[in-house]
């Protein structure tokens, strides 16, 4: 599929999640940054200058010579053309900002600021696309051009993609304890003192999140609003001594009561959207499954399909739910950038932007 590329601006550029999206989008065939929006203290650099560049690759070269400009609507406009933006905010400054943004251009959001509001899409491409039918209804109702789409949480999303393929069976209940890197923290993100030869037992609001998301992300569209799903979620959160990579322990209550072999296979061919259009950053597997006893890995198995699929293994009966099963995601590519870009581009393919 052959488009004609889109100019990106990127709020919070100098963020983690914001340095993420300026590595994904080098060289993409669709998207091209135009602007770079940070704080007013970055306001006026060069981009190289900006920020404390953290990425594995080398930054852009010719992306580094770009001014950062204010994080306002008139600021980034007068700066370059801008098709849509995609926002890495912090979500206790988000909500108002974003929604200055909305009223011209699509917004593609990481924030938690506007995920549950009844007419925004909390959208991963392969298991809710449907759910962008919300958008004519959202700029019908609060009279703007553009439109505010979200990305769910990092650690919600891994753990929804696995159990869209087992709703089949019956979904009613999760538990899921989850040990999360460090860069979903961000920079400087946990003190060093505090995480050596430890594990913190929370991470604020993020078991509230993975409980309440979930059901909308795999609720019903009935034409009007999301219907959530009626699945009882219980989430308990770590934060672990690992750079990059959420490992999620989940227990899944299935009433029709699968094999273990349907279970794998049920995730092997777990298939959606963005496969069947081919778009550019999605995986070819979006579930992976592992069959050693001691996968999946961090290290070793977040950066499966580019760091756009999500890694199971160690599926096995459980004697008080149904199933068990580990789930690795890699959550500043699946979870936080890649999320945003691969939305970007399913709604560039169904003519939403």
């Amino acid at each position: 599929m052959r488009l004609k590329r889109r100019n990106v601006a990127i709020l919070a550029a100098t963020g983690t999640v914001g340095q993420r999206f300026v590595q994904l989008l080098e060289n993409h065939p669709w998207l091209e940054i135009s602007v770079l929006a940070a704080s007013e203290r970055s306001a006026g650099k060069r981009y190289k200058d900006a920020c404390v560049w953290r990425m594995e690759t080398d930054m852009p070269r010719e992306i580094g010579e770009m001014t950062v400009v204010n994080t306002d609507l008139k600021s980034v406009k007068e700066a370059g053309d801008v098709d849509l933006v995609f926002s890495a905010l912090p979500g206790d400054i988000a909500g108002p900002i974003e929604e200055s943004f909305a009223v011209e251009f699509p917004v593609l959001s990481k924030a938690a600021a506007h995920r549950m509001d009844e007419d925004v899409p909390l959208l991963i491409p392969e298991v809710n696309p449907e759910h962008l039918e919300l958008i004519p209804i959202q700029k019908r109702k609060r009279g703007w051009s553009g439109f505010i789409s979200t990305d769910p949480n990092c650690s919600t999303i891994q753990m929804a993609m696995t159990l869209k393929p087992l709703m089949k069976f019956g979904l009613k209940r999760v538990v899921v304890t989850t040990m999360q890197a460090l860069s979903g923290a961000g920079y400087p993100g946990v003190a060093s003192l505090d995480i050596i030869d430890n594990i913190i037992p929370y991470i604020a609001k993020e078991e509230e999140k993975m409980e309440i998301e979930t059901k909308k992300i795999l609720g019903t569209f009935d034409g009007e609003k999301v219907r959530m799903a009626d699945i009882i979620i219980s989430a308990s959160c770590n934060r672990v001594n690992v750079k990059d990579g959420h490992l999620e322990v989940i227990y899944v209550d299935l009433e029709d009561k699968p094999s273990i072999e349907e279970v794998k296979e049920a995730f092997r061919r777990f298939t959606g959207e963005p496969q069947k259009l081919k778009l550019p950053t999605a995986p070819e597997k979006p579930i992976i499954v592992r069959d050693e006893i001691d996968r999946p890995q961090p290290r070793l198995d977040r950066d499966a399909g580019g760091g756009m699929s999500v890694v199971v293994g160690r599926i096995r009966s459980d004697p008080v739910m149904t199933i068990k099963y580990l789930c690795l995601g890699h959550n500043t590519i699946r979870g936080a950038a890649g999320a945003g870009i691969l939305s970007a581009e399913l709604m560039i393919a169904k003519g939403y932007i």
